[in-house]
């Protein structure tokens, strides 16, 4: 009697660090009132030190939305960028056809290859010398409204899904843009799009 057909083995998920952004607090008008924030990223070149509470150099205005052990780092599938910068262009935002440059949307890392239903909050993105944590979507501000300059962009980011993610970092290192990384699952309960969802009527009244 032959052997029973064993069953297929999903292929591990992995991905690749298309590039490393920080900011520093800066001021920002938000519907007339002058805030700070550190939203704006821009690329950085080179090796990264990555500690328990973010990459180096990189601030964060207000810790209680952004930052922190549990929000130490903020990662957004590139895919993303296309998508919002149409979105932008049917809303009035912007007339130009330019691609949104990486960190634009306040990313810390631009990844490609996962996107939010793929990972579920407890994954860990293992890139060998750096290991870190999904903790949980990103949620939208006021903030972000203001940058992407119309006031439909917080709904339209719960909506699509197209949010990104908080990391934390379970093990310190060094990151260097075009590194990749394998997803080590964990007890997976929730994905990232569907833990976004479960927050999704305070984004939509």
């Amino acid at each position: 009697m032959p052997p029973s057909p064993q069953p297929s083995l999903q292929p591990s998920l992995s991905g690749s660090l298309l590039s490393i952004q920080i900011g520093q607090v800066r001021p920002l008008m938000v519907g007339g009132r002058k805030l700070v924030s550190a939203i704006g990223k821009t690329t950085v070149s080179g090796p990264v030190e990555v500690g328990v509470l973010g990459l180096a150099g990189d601030e964060q205005a207000d810790l209680s939305v952004h930052g922190g052990l549990s929000k130490a780092v903020y990662a957004l599938p590139s895919e993303h960028l296309a998508w919002w910068q149409a979105q932008r262009q049917v809303r009035g935002a912007t007339m130009f056809e330019e691609a949104l440059a990486p960190g634009y949307l306040g990313e810390n890392l631009s990844l490609q290859g996962v996107l939010e239903q793929d990972l579920f909050v407890g994954d860990r993105l293992d890139f060998g010398d750096v290991v870190l944590r999904v903790t949980q979507p990103r949620e939208p501000c006021g903030k972000f409204n203001a940058v992407m300059g119309y006031t439909q962009a917080a709904k339209d980011m719960v909506q699509s899904g197209r949010c990104g993610f908080y990391l934390a970092v379970d093990q310190p290192g060094r990151l260097q843009s075009g590194a990749s990384f394998q997803i080590i699952p964990g007890q997976r309960p929730v994905s990232v799009a569907q833990a976004l969802q479960h927050k999704a009527w305070k984004h939509l009244r």
